[in-house]
């Protein structure tokens, strides 16, 4: 079977960096008035911890340690997405807030669930290297 691989040569190429980008601007944007400071500092760790996860497995410049480090911030995602339900239980999120979030997180997870599909059947490459 003759499969093309495609090379990623930065994690800003990554569309699931992009949009976990997005979901940590908007979740601080919602959570700036929020004064339960522990929830809104443990809810901005977690989303930041997805972008922040992605980049960094990428830089480790192997498909191996860079699955390792998607399956980090798909967690990071679930966590953000447990966050949401009790931010709004207690009322944090305005429902449109709700939605724009739970919108972005869904559509980050299903990003990430992808991209560990494609980089496990070596469809994408970090950098050119060869999944070891």
């Amino acid at each position: 079977m003759n499969r093309e691989t495609m090379v990623i040569n930065k994690f800003e190429d990554l569309d699931a960096w992009r949009v976990s980008r997005i979901l940590a601007v908007r979740t601080y944007f919602h959570l700036a008035g929020c004064r339960d400071y522990g929830f809104k500092d443990q809810a901005q760790r977690a989303v930041i911890s997805i972008m922040n996860n992605l980049a960094e497995g990428f830089d480790r410049k192997s498909n191996r340690e860079f699955v390792r480090f998607v399956k980090i911030a798909k967690g990071s995602c679930a966590e953000v997405r447990s966050m949401l339900c009790i931010g709004s239980d207690l009322g944090y999120f305005s429902p449109v807030a709700e939605d724009e979030l739970r919108i972005l997180v869904g559509r980050v997870g299903r990003m990430l669930c992808g991209l560990l599909r494609a980089l496990e059947d070596s469809k994408y490459q970090v950098r050119g290297t060869k999944y070891d």
